[in-house]
């Protein structure tokens, strides 16, 4: 996240601003498309799941046109400081460091724990090789921790590494890994404790962007009003999951 940060500094000063002195119709939402349930791109190529479903209501309730828009996780802030889509819908949480750089809307996602995975129940979440994807609040929170971060560019990457022996235990949010573990036949388990880590996830708009910003927070306001926001979540992610 450090390395991010710094990377965005000089680009948010220089940034046009894409919604300045009034909102264009069509608004291009940024994700990563590599973080099922949140976002992921379908057998037709498309982004699909939690976010784009509910990117796509928030931008009706707006009266905007979703364009969606697959960018990688390292450089994701970079590009919408520099102007190349107009909001960040990818599972970030919210974080002060985060807000430094860039604006976030209201949670959409509550608050909720992440976790961490071995290949086996004793496997060394504690002070062995922990993997976590490179620029996240696990990376962060492995960095401080007395185990060894090893970080990768994708989600995938870090599970694989704990499949090939690479790793001893992946972190990751915990929504993200309890499909993994379900279909993964007992060959990835749950360890060690669930850790709560962030505020929540948000939606990321460059700082000017306030009027594209409160068209957001009110559609999602209506949506955790009226229900369907609840609906979306234990949609994708099952009962058990949080809601608001």
């Amino acid at each position: 996240m450090k390395k991010l940060i710094l990377g965005t500094a000089a680009l948010a000063l220089t940034a046009s601003m894409a919604f300045a002195g009034g909102h264009a119709k069509t608004v291009r939402m940024g994700t990563e498309g590599a973080y099922p349930p949140y976002n992921f791109i379908n057998d037709k190529g498309e982004v699909d799941g939690f976010e784009r479903e509910l990117g796509d209501e928030l931008c009706r309730r707006a009266e905007l046109t979703c364009e969606w828009v697959k960018n990688d996780w390292d450089s994701i802030i970079p590009n919408l400081v520099s102007g190349n889509y107009d909001t960040i819908i990818a599972g970030m949480s919210i974080t002060a460091e985060r807000d430094e750089v860039i604006d976030f809307t209201q949670d959409y996602f509550p608050p909720t724990s992440s976790a961490y995975v071995g290949a086996a129940d004793g496997a060394n979440w504690e002070t062995g090789v922990v993997s976590a994807q490179t620029n996240t609040i696990q990376a962060g929170h492995i960095a401080s921790s007395g185990a060894t971060l090893v970080e990768f560019a994708t989600p995938e990457e870090t599970v694989a590494a704990v499949r090939n022996g690479e790793a001893d235990a992946v972190f990751a949010d915990r929504d993200y890994l309890v499909p993994l573990v379900e279909e993964s036949g007992g060959a990835l388990v749950f360890i060690g404790p669930e850790v709560p880590l962030g505020g929540g996830v948000g939606m990321g708009l460059r700082e000017s962007d306030t009027e594209l910003r409160d068209k957001f927070d009110a559609a999602i306001t209506a949506m955790k009003g009226d229900g369907s926001l609840n609906a979306l979540l234990i949609k994708w992610f099952g009962e058990g999951t949080q809601t608001y």
